[in-house]
């Protein structure tokens, strides 16, 4: 086939990035010719509080990447749209993840429809936004209109697409394994690169720092945990990430709650070729959202085969059975802090066998094979 995937890609940073340039790879590991349409201009300022979109990692090499689309410029979307339609790619795959781009998308995608050739299937990450703001109902059902079927990641999203009376065809695949950061390296040599003593037991936090993903209430978790153990850091939080909000209200939280001892930080953008020693370095991964749909920090944590502490939200507990391949916390400190505690008991290594066996099951073939199916079956041809 002739496939086009329409969302983030390098020179961009970021998960959804690192996600659609694997997901290209899948795809022509099979044969098929891929583009990737990523954005010249993807986020105004007001939508981005980081430092910067883009990334200081090399080109992915091999990869056909299109720098072409503006999210805030009409013109832009009927310059692409119309190229697009008359290339006729068979399939053109899209990623939707925050209802700000669905005019910008679902204008590309209407234009590109008028081929009568091209299938068009969704990858959603939310339809229902983290953060909300005015419109956000509105730009997604304009956007959802032209596409012919869906791929959600979590049962969540799913019910949230029956919310928003979504009739298209849709199929429920887990985020596969971000198996495209390295491999796994020993404990002992990611904690040297990292400066962090080899006896130290280490708890993870990754990724952008918002408030809903509750780092406040894992450094209450851990201010408990510190008076707990008579004023001691019996365990030690790596915070690797960026803050995506404002930064000085978790200063005065780790401030007041006498934790700086107990934390390290590594508070800005973890490169793609760096995020192997975080993961390798830590004995569990902690997710202590307030809310959650799936997160890419997940198949990261698979991957690297580091078990995992998640909040009872969204679709995080289903892919951590508590007990087996981690422990799932109430969101709330004292249930994280009680967590922490019962992880440790049983120890990092209670953990790897069912985890390692987990890991098969998120591969990157099934999702292929679904996309390809539900385009087939928006068309009403067999596969």
């Amino acid at each position: 086939m002739t496939i086009v995937i329409i969302g983030p890609a390098h020179p961009l940073r970021g998960g959804l990035a690192s996600y659609n340039e694997r997901l290209a790879r899948e795809f022509m590991a099979s044969g098929d010719a891929v583009q990737l349409y990523t954005f010249s201009l993807q986020y105004p300022s007001f939508l981005f509080p980081g430092t910067t979109q883009l990334s200081t990692e090399p080109a992915p090499a091999g990869l056909d990447i299109r720098i072409a689309i503006n999210s805030v410029n009409p013109f832009n979307w009927w310059r692409i749209g119309n190229r697009l339609r008359k290339q006729q790619p068979d399939l053109v795959i899209v990623r939707y993840w925050l209802p700000f781009m669905g005019p910008c998308l679902g204008t590309i995608l209407r234009l590109i429809k008028r081929n009568r050739h091209s299938k068009t299937v969704c990858i959603v990450d939310n339809i229902i936004p983290h953060e909300k703001r005015p419109g956000d109902k509105w730009f997604t059902r304009y956007f959802v209109k032209p596409v012919d079927g869906f791929i959600v990641m979590s049962e969540n999203v799913m019910q949230d697409m029956v919310r928003f009376n979504i009739r298209q065809p849709r199929v429920l695949i887990p985020h596969p394994l971000l198996d495209n950061f390295g491999e796994i390296l020993d404990r002992s040599t990611a904690r040297k690169q990292l400066g962090i003593a080899p006896e130290v037991k280490l708890l993870l936090f990754f990724g952008f720092i918002r408030h809903y993903k509750g780092l406040d209430m894992l450094l209450e978790a851990m201010r408990l945990l510190k008076e707990k153990n008579g004023g001691v850091c019996r365990y030690h939080l790596l915070i690797a990430g960026e803050f995506y909000e404002d930064r000085a209200v978790y200063d005065e939280q780790i401030a007041k709650g006498g934790i700086a001892d107990c934390l390290i930080l590594h508070t800005s953008f973890i490169p793609d070729s760096e995020v192997k020693y975080c993961f390798c370095a830590a004995d569990v991964v902690v997710q202590p959202y307030r809310d959650a749909t799936q997160s890419g920090v997940t198949p990261l944590a698979f991957h690297f085969e580091v078990p995992m502490i998640v909040t009872n939200v969204g679709g995080l507990p289903d892919l951590v059975p508590h007990g087996e391949v981690g422990m799932v916390a109430e969101p709330n400190p004292v249930s994280i802090a009680e967590q922490v505690e019962a992880f440790f008991d049983k120890g990092p290594a209670y953990f790897l066998p069912r985890l390692r066996e987990e890991k098969k099951q998120y591969s990157w073939p099934p999702l292929v094979k679904s996309i390809v199916q539900l385009a087939g079956l928006a068309a009403g041809e067999a596969h």
